[in-house]
């Protein structure tokens, strides 16, 4: 192996099956202790609400806050995002800007469908509250704030809750916060915070929804209280898989490994049938390298947790990476668009050389928020209708109930329900019918 490279697996090797099935796992984490711990503080916040929270934070994150520094409200969000430099906000701005127009091009909508027999719709309602979820970092995670916020914000969400934990919150959060609409913010972290959202405090109002990236002690915090409230999907370490031909720019390719590679347990996969790009891919991991900050993290996700996969042709290629289901796909491959029919796994699609993750970490207009560690086979990218409810509209007229009634009747029985049935064949009795006004006045 070179300084910093890729393992190296192909599909024609007999071991490969074995080799891929332990890259897909990348996911897995020993719970046991974490859920015994997590439930504990998640309980004893239930019970003692602030007090729990200002002894938690002050034991867990070395911070000694009253309860009225716990929250901060619209007046001090705005003071502290005042510090943030001109040109890191109008950054900001120019992001939220794109990222609200991508969400405002399709808001699920009410709908109602009338006959002369029935009426049946769907009602669309946002969400009461929301609770934003924002890890520690040593970076300001500004844009995980702005890709949660706005879709929240779009859909009609009137509460946005965040938590971010540590002692003086950076101004570019927000900032972040104060453009994606959020209305206070609560200094907390971690499973302490979670519990906060879901279940409330005297000071942290009770959420419908948490969402947002975390550590273990998070994930396993919302899995608790899953069903209390609802939550997003699990998050996991970051990764991407690559689909690349034998043309592609090798310094493009690396870059985009090492640009994943950068967070911690990351997982980044090359996946293409020609040898000698994932050789040229392979020195190029090893000449950019030592110039970028964070080396050693990327040298363990590299070395650890990814792999550079030989096919014998793209078709291999895709039906792989559709296995593997990752959270970020990019194609370098010719005429990407006729390929995007096989695509049926994965949180967000980079189509060509100059489409690079980060443009979509940031910039380029949806969530960053996607599934991960093959949860994409069932979950999606965070968008206007996760902060949104449905409710059906059912009303039918005596017509219509003679139309249907029997077969509700018939299945009803079929299930031995019998008062099931009798709610319908009441109405279909002589003396049962409203006189055909479908009201029933």
């Amino acid at each position: 192996m070179t300084m910093a490279g890729l393992p190296v697996l192909k599909t024609a090797d007999p071991g490969f099956e074995e080799a891929f099935a332990r890259l897909e796992q990348r996911r897995q984490v020993a719970r046991e202790d974490v859920d015994r711990v997590v439930a504990e503080i998640v309980a004893r916040v239930r019970e003692r609400g602030d007090a729990a929270l200002l002894e938690y934070a002050e034991k867990l994150d070395g911070l000694r806050l009253t309860r009225e520094e716990l929250v901060l409200g619209p007046a001090e969000i705005e003071k502290g995002a005042s510090a943030l430099p001109a040109g890191d906000r109008s950054a900001l701005e120019a992001a939220a800007a794109r990222i609200r127009r991508y969400h405002e091009r399709r808001v699920p909508d009410s709908w109602i469908e009338e006959s002369e027999t029935e009426r049946l719709g769907q009602l669309v309602r946002p969400l009461g509250r929301v609770g934003i979820y924002v890890p520690a970092s040593q970076a300001p995670l500004a844009s995980t704030v702005l890709m949660l916020a706005i879709p929240a914000s779009v859909a009609g969400v009137p509460e946005l809750v965040m938590a971010v934990s540590g002692g003086e919150i950076h101004p570019a959060v927000l900032a972040a916060a104060q453009l994606a609409g959020v209305t206070r913010v609560v200094r907390l972290g971690g499973a302490q915070a979670v519990a906060a959202l879901a279940y409330g405090s005297e000071s942290v109002p009770r959420c419908d929804k948490i969402v947002g990236p975390g550590s273990a002690w998070t994930q396993a915090a919302k899995r608790l209280v899953f069903g209390d409230v609802a939550i997003d999907a699990e998050a996991g370490p970051s990764e991407v898989l690559i689909i690349a031909e034998s043309d592609a720019r090798p310094d493009y390719v690396a870059a985009d490994l090492l640009a994943q590679a950068e967070h911690d347990m990351a997982s980044v996969v090359l996946v293409t049938p020609s040898e000698a790009l994932v050789r040229d891919t392979q020195s190029e991991l090893a000449r950019q390298l030592p110039a970028l900050p964070h080396l050693e993290v990327m040298r363990q996700s590299l070395e650890e947790r990814s792999a550079a996969i030989v096919t014998r042709d793209l078709e291999e290629a895709f039906a792989l990476s559709n296995r593997y289901a990752p959270e970020h796909l990019q194609l370098f491959v010719a005429d990407a668009d006729s390929w995007l029919q096989r695509i049926e796994n994965a949180g967000a699609v980079f189509l060509g050389p100059y489409s690079p993750v980060p443009l979509g970490d940031y910039v380029a207009g949806p969530s960053h928020v996607l599934p991960t560690g093959g949860t994409a086979r069932f979950f999606s990218v965070v968008g206007v209708e996760d902060f949104q409810k449905r409710m059906s509209l059912i009303e039918i007229s005596r017509a219509g109930i003679e139309s249907i009634g029997p077969v509700a009747i018939r299945l009803a029985e079929l299930e031995g329900l019998g008062a099931h049935a009798q709610a319908v064949r009441l109405r279909l009795s002589a003396d049962g019918g409203d006189g055909g006004d479908k009201h029933g006045a």
